[in-house]
């Protein structure tokens, strides 16, 4: 024990010398080398291809301005806090055979204790497969998504036997493009005849002995995979009806996109009330900016962003960066420097008018997303602005801004009155014009 004692004492000593000596080399070489950042004329670019949902590829937007202060308001999306997640996210459900689409997604909303569900598109009680639910703040991308395109698996029986698989094949590509359909019987909507679009379809297997076939198809929103496999019995001249069916994608969400069962849902918000682990309700709910990732993106400024929440209009001094291939009234997506989505809109101007203007209208909004006061007020604080307050403060001008007996005269002679046009006319002026009009016309 002594001797292993003397050994461990000297490889201890050596361990301790040698140590020594590397710091007392590293000290020399701090001391004696020159160490300084070399001037460079080549900007490091900054790879964003792997950041999360509408930042992804952000360095590649066209930058309009770079100057902006940014506000500490605000929130990634995937690292809200989980109350704000859960009333801002969706869920792409496995929907179960039997229960209809209604049923599924009110309990959802029991199970999630939320205010308000909805989903992207109807399925019959007998089909499974994709279900978006979208939840709270959600919910108002709802019609957007319920006209997004789809996509089916479905078996069709036919009464008949057909001479061979290459039949059926054929005659399912060519029930594709623009075609009739009338709602079936068991539809709960007005029976009337509409034009619906078959983008693809294909047929996977034909089974002869059972007369089954299995086939895929992309289609447009609202139709009726009922109504095409009767269709093609008829085609066919054998007669056909659906036996099963399954949606595989529904508009940028399929199969493959982390899909989830009702028994999911109920499990991660079982684990969130007893164990207060909100993991399992992260890996189930989705945030909203996901359904809008293949939408067109502009990136405004963190000082217009309560303004749009409001309303206001959209307009060019407030874009920071903007996406290659915008083109006029196409649906776009608004979106925050953290990557939070403010509202959709429909484009006014192109990405190539919006490079070389400096001011006007960039988008109209179509529905805004974010809750209002996310983050703080900033408009009224100009100089105009801040004058008209100390005006209203002094009886200058009247509570809501408008001139009165008070008001000096060079601020009504430069004081626009949007409710009459636009322009500086008083409404005496006004009055005026209008009594010559009806004048002339009389005569």
């Amino acid at each position: 024990t002594n001797l292993l004692f003397r050994v461990s004492a000297v490889a201890s000593v050596k361990k301790k010398k040698g140590k020594k000596v590397c710091d007392e080399e590293v000290g020399e070489i701090q001391r004696s080398a020159d160490f300084f950042i070399q001037p460079e004329s080549k900007a490091t670019s900054l790879n964003t291809s792997q950041w999360p949902l509408l930042l992804k590829n952000f360095d590649k937007l066209n930058v309009r301005t770079g100057h902006y202060t940014p506000l500490p308001n605000g929130s990634n999306p995937l690292k809200r806090n989980i109350a704000d997640y859960v009333r801002s996210g969706f869920i792409n459900l496995d929907k179960p055979a039997n229960p209809s689409s209604h049923e599924v997604v009110a309990w959802i909303r029991r199970i999630l204790r939320v205010e308000k569900t909805g989903h992207s598109g109807t399925l019959d009680p007998k089909v499974t497969g994709c279900l978006i639910v979208c939840i709270d703040r959600a919910t108002r991308l709802v019609k957007s998504q319920q006209s997004a395109g789809k996509e089916y698996v479905g078996i069709v029986r036919l009464h008949n036997a057909v001479e061979n698989q290459h039949a059926l094949a054929r005659a399912l590509e060519t029930l594709t493009g623009a075609l009739f359909q009338r709602p079936p019987l068991i539809a709960a909507v007005k029976r009337q005849l509409r034009v619906r679009t078959i983008y693809e379809s294909k047929l996977i297997e034909y089974d002869p002995e059972r007369r089954l076939g299995i086939f895929w198809v992309s289609c447009e929103a609202g139709t009726y995979i009922r109504t095409l496999c009767v269709h093609l019995g008829l085609l066919l001249g054998v007669g056909g009806q659906m036996q099963e069916l399954r949606r595989v994608r529904s508009g940028v969400l399929g199969e493959k996109d982390n899909l989830v069962t009702m028994h999911d849902v109920l499990d991660a918000q079982w684990q969130f009330d007893h164990n207060k682990d909100e993991t399992y309700l992260r890996r189930v709910i989705f945030p909203l900016e996901k359904l809008l990732v293949s939408h067109r993106r502009l990136v405004m400024k963190d000082s217009s962003v309560n303004a749009i929440c409001y309303g206001a209009k959209i307009m060019l001094p407030g874009v920071l960066r903007y996406e290659d291939g915008i083109e006029v009234n196409q649906d776009i997506v608004v979106i925050t420097t953290k990557g939070e989505a403010i509202c959709t809109a429909v484009a006014l101007m192109t990405t190539a008018v919006i490079s070389t203007c400096d001011h006007g209208f960039v988008a109209k909004i179509k529905r805004v997303i974010m809750e209002r006061d996310t983050y703080p007020r900033k408009w009224g604080l100009g100089p105009k602005a801040t004058q008209k307050k100390a005006m209203i403060q002094k009886g200058l001008l009247d509570k809501h801004g408008k001139p009165n007996g008070s008001t000096p005269q060079d601020w009504k002679e430069h004081y626009v009155d949007y409710r009459y046009g636009g322009g500086r006319s008083s409404p005496s002026d006004l009055q005026t014009i209008r009594i010559i009009i009806l004048k002339s016309s009389t005569w």
